[in-house]
């Protein structure tokens, strides 16, 4: 039920006082000593935080059906469009004050938008024009140059446009679909494989098996047997994050003298450095062999932290790293799940682990983002660790081998994907690699667009970045031929460069132009059938999230823009393919468990000498924190491609509509509408 305009007021003047009041609360202040602070023994009433009972599957659909039903009222009644949320929505995007319009663009983004601009105002040209012709007749009966019934110059010009478009735009138009529909055809084939190979380990239950395990609790008297292992946590700015991160790791069921936690620290914020140094003061006087390293220059971005802590002297004396980025909550008998794999098997070079997630059902973006992943760690990282010992670094969640790590000559920073950078030069040094699916390490996905696709650029530029840069290594390496191929083609190509090529070009540039161009022919089965059975093999290891399978399918196509975007960027170096961007974070898992945990620790009396004053991370600061969360509010963006492309999608379906192609006109229908959601920025977060 949409809200009334009073209330509405309301709520927008209760924002504004609450954000005044955060901003005042949050001025600089003067150089603090160490805060005291009290720990309770149990959270009171008053500090308990109660998260918002996440909505099912089947109420998201029923939401999302009533918005589509509402949105086809809006058009059928144009009186009743512009009393629409949806409308309101938008015009709040396009007029708030507080937040910029557009999202600043790169500058190769730049020139891609101003050709998507001048495509636009083809695309309406030609709209006009076919309306123009539809209603004289000449769809039925349409005219040919050098005949007399031509009557008037404009009946001429489209007649010589007919033979213009079917001799010379046409074949050309046709021969590109053709390759890409060749290219969507291999990739959907190599989806399908990986999909069977999952099924058969699920059939076998095929799965890595140690020589060993570790029972429950320490063995002191047999402290050797444990190895040493050396524990990172980098961070950069984690001012929501740290405290739990911190604790995970610190709470590790291994003999403290046998593991030592960095905290490597790249923040430039002077109030977050000073959270995490007090956190790690704590842990410290706690027993905890933890270390705070903080760089004055921060190179390199998260390889740079990494290759720092690797150089110090210490680190000779361990034998495994692993690594946990900061909203990375690893549970506490990770590395008696992991380290156990590597005993016999000197050849082994990496343990990663899969992700879960604590917010997977916060919004619609996040379910489909864990629809994607899901399909990523239980098919493609698990069926190519049982069947090939190689996949991707995940960057997070894994333990390392050092002596592998220095093997392929450590860490790089000559990409932004320096977690798939290292697992590609220790596979070509005979470095084999484990993925345990059944170990799951616990983190947050990004909930609003723009964080998740700062974050899908990165991971979309870097790969081909690294692929330019490793091309000829792979080509002299001493490998198989087999795994050459596989990584050159297999890996880069066809899942790097391929997919978003095709996609972008498919289904946003061939698809529209096709229904302007009609003697060039797109089949129903790839605007259709095909994707849609793809789409069913992704959310084949996610079951409960079949409901949104529409929304899903449409969502990969408006992101291929960005993905591509990314992919050209990185492939020729162009705008800033090399910059970082530490994606946001909420800490959306429970800090109330976590202060439980250090009540318990008070209790149990295993830090008898621990200061009070050592730490902000009470339950007033987390109350605080929590406040200001609910009471922030996130910039939202138009973000100019997406809107324009939903434009060119629409006026697409409006010429199919006149052509009366059924499959196409839905597709085009719903999946401008897509776009033009993505455009608004009205998916993920939202300003309350």
């Amino acid at each position: 039920m949409s809200r009334s305009a009073g209330n509405q007021e309301f709520q927008e003047w209760w924002n504004n006082q609450r954000e005044e009041d955060l901003l005042l609360s949050d001025k600089p202040q003067k150089t603090r000593p160490h805060l005291t602070v009290e720990i309770p023994p149990t959270p009171t009433a008053d500090f308990i935080f109660e998260k918002a009972r996440p909505r099912t599957a089947r109420q998201l659909s029923y939401a999302f059906l009533l918005k589509v039903q509402q949105l086809a009222n809006c058009f059928m009644n144009p009186s009743n469009f512009c009393n629409s949320s949806f409308y309101n929505s938008a015009k709040r995007r396009l007029n708030t004050p507080e937040s910029p319009t557009f999202i600043h663009a790169r500058p190769y983004e730049s020139r891609l938008y101003r050709v998507i601009k001048v495509f636009f105002v083809i695309v309406v040209l030609l709209l006009v024009f076919e309306l123009l012709a539809y209603l004289k007749g000449w769809h039925f009966s349409p005219p040919s140059v050098g005949s007399w019934e031509i009557q008037d110059f404009v009946e001429y010009f489209y007649a010589y446009w007919l033979r213009i478009r079917a001799h010379y735009l046409a074949p050309p138009l046709q021969q590109l679909t053709n390759v890409c529909i060749v290219m969507f055809l291999v990739q959907s084939f190599d989806r399908l494989i990986l999909v069977l190979g999952f099924i058969w380990i699920k059939i076998w239950r095929i799965k890595p098996v140690a020589e060993m395990e570790y029972k429950d609790g320490i063995d002191h008297e047999n402290v050797e047997a444990y190895p040493m292992v050396l524990v990172q946590i980098p961070m950069c700015n984690e001012r929501e994050v740290y405290h739990q991160s911190i604790a995970s790791v610190c709470i590790q069921d291994w003999p403290r003298e046998r593991m030592l936690v960095q905290v490597l620290d790249d923040s430039d914020d002077m109030d977050v450095q000073d959270l995490i140094r007090e956190e790690v003061l704590k842990w410290q006087h706690r027993g905890v062999n933890i270390l705070y390293r903080h760089r004055l220059m921060r190179t390199g971005y998260k390889s740079g932290n990494l290759k720092s802590a690797m150089s110090c002297d210490y680190v000779k004396d361990y034998e495994f790293v692993a690594l946990f980025d900061a909203d990375f909550q690893p549970p506490p008998d990770f590395l008696k799940k992991t380290i156990p794999y590597f005993k016999g098997n000197e050849d082994l070079g990496l343990v990663q682990t899969r992700w879960t997630f604590v917010n997977k059902d916060e919004n619609l973006l996040t379910r489909l983002q864990y629809i994607n992943l899901t399909f990523h760690f239980e098919v493609e990282q698990q069926v190519n660790g049982v069947f090939i010992n190689f996949f991707g670094f995940n960057g997070t969640a894994g333990v390392w081998r050092i002596k592998a790590l220095e093997d392929c000559g450590g860490w790089m920073d000559r990409t932004t994907v320096e977690d798939m950078d290292v697992a590609v030069r220790a596979h070509l040094c005979g470095w084999k690699f484990i993925f345990l699916n059944d170990v799951k390490c616990p983190c947050e996905l990004p909930e609003s667009y723009e964080a998740y696709m700062k974050q899908q650029y990165r991971w979309h530029s870097g790969p081909m970045q690294l692929f330019r840069l490793c091309f000829l290594d792979v080509i002299h390496s001493k490998v198989s031929l087999a795994k050459k191929i596989n990584l050159i083609f297999t890996f880069f190509l066809l899942r790097k460069l391929i997919l978003p090529f095709y996609s972008f070009t498919l289904f946003c540039i061939i698809l529209p132009l096709t229904m302007f161009l009609p003697e060039a022919e797109l089949p129903a089965w790839v605007v259709c059938y095909i994707p849609g059975l793809v789409s069913i093999l992704n959310i084949l290891p996610a079951p409960n999230s079949f409901p949104f399978i529409v929304p899903y399918l449409l969502f990969e196509n408006t992101m291929s823009v960005t993905k591509f975007t990314a992919m050209i960027s990185g492939l020729f170096q162009l705008g800033s393919s090399y910059e970082w961007i530490v994606t946001k974070k909420l800490g959306r898992s429970s800090e109330t468990d976590l202060v439980a945990f250090e009540s318990d620790m008070e209790h149990s009396g295993e830090s008898p000498g621990l200061p009070k004053s050592s730490s902000e991370s009470d339950v007033t600061e987390l109350t605080k924190l929590e406040i200001a969360k609910k009471s922030r509010r996130r910039k939202n963006h138009i973000y100019r491609k997406e809107l324009t492309l939903a434009f060119i999608l629409l006026a697409a379906a409006a010429r199919s509509l006149l052509s009366a192609q059924g499959v196409h006109f839905y597709f085009l229908l719903f999946q401008g509408f897509t776009f033009l959601a993505v455009g608004l920025d009205l998916i993920g977060q939202q300003v309350s």
